[in-house]
């Protein structure tokens, strides 16, 4: 078998990576730019995809109209933001297996401790689970607060334009007027929460 000369096969192997070059650069920068994108894409099983942390605030003159939030708590009550009036408002979005939505839930307990006397409601938004498995998760962590049954997504159907899908924990805060006055997608440094609680109450 005759080999091809080595200079022959090196003008080859550099052509070749002239083609793939750009081609992975690309793949690249798209992830890197989008990474809920690049989760959703890694194929690791691990069903949620989780945010940066990053955080949006919305400056009154900003908010959209008030969000329209309506459904059903575990318990079998009926519950609307209608009823809301002249209230600060907190959602988390989470489901009991969510690994960011347990490391999360001792500081939105201490929160919901602190501003609930003040006037801030606090609601969960499970998306996935059933009863059984919520109310466990609520008695093993203490929560205080009821959450929505949300398995056929009403709540979140509702909300898209705040809660990108399966993008879990999300948590807003909703003004006085139930504009969604801030937002932060992925684990809630309770720091930032606090912050973001208080200033929606000074408001």
């Amino acid at each position: 078998m005759t080999r091809e000369p080595r200079t022959k096969r090196v003008t080859r192997l550099l052509g070749l990576l002239a083609v793939c070059m750009p081609v992975a650069l690309a793949l690249t920068s798209c992830t890197a730019d989008d990474p809920l994108a690049a989760q959703a894409a890694a194929g690791d099983g691990k069903n949620y995809i989780a945010g940066d942390g990053s955080v949006t605030e919305y400056a009154p003159s900003e908010r959209g109209d008030p969000v329209e939030v309506s459904g059903t708590l575990f318990d079998g009550t009926a519950v609307s933001s209608a009823d809301w009036d002249d209230e600060v408002t907190v959602l988390n979005f989470w489901y009991a297996a969510c690994a960011p939505c347990r490391a999360e839930a001792p500081d939105l307990v201490a929160l919901h401790d602190e501003y609930e006397p003040q006037g801030a409601r606090f609601y969960g938004v499970n998306i996935r689970d059933e009863q059984a498995t919520a109310e466990a998760f609520e008695r093993n962590f203490g929560i205080p607060y009821a959450s929505f049954d949300d398995k056929d997504g009403g709540v979140l159907l509702g909300m898209t334009q705040y809660v990108p899908p399966q993008a879990v924990p999300t948590t807003l805060v909703l003004d006085r007027e139930q504009r969604v006055s801030a937002r932060i997608l992925g684990l809630a440094d309770r720091s930032t929460l606090n912050a973001l609680i208080s200033d929606a109450l000074a408001e």
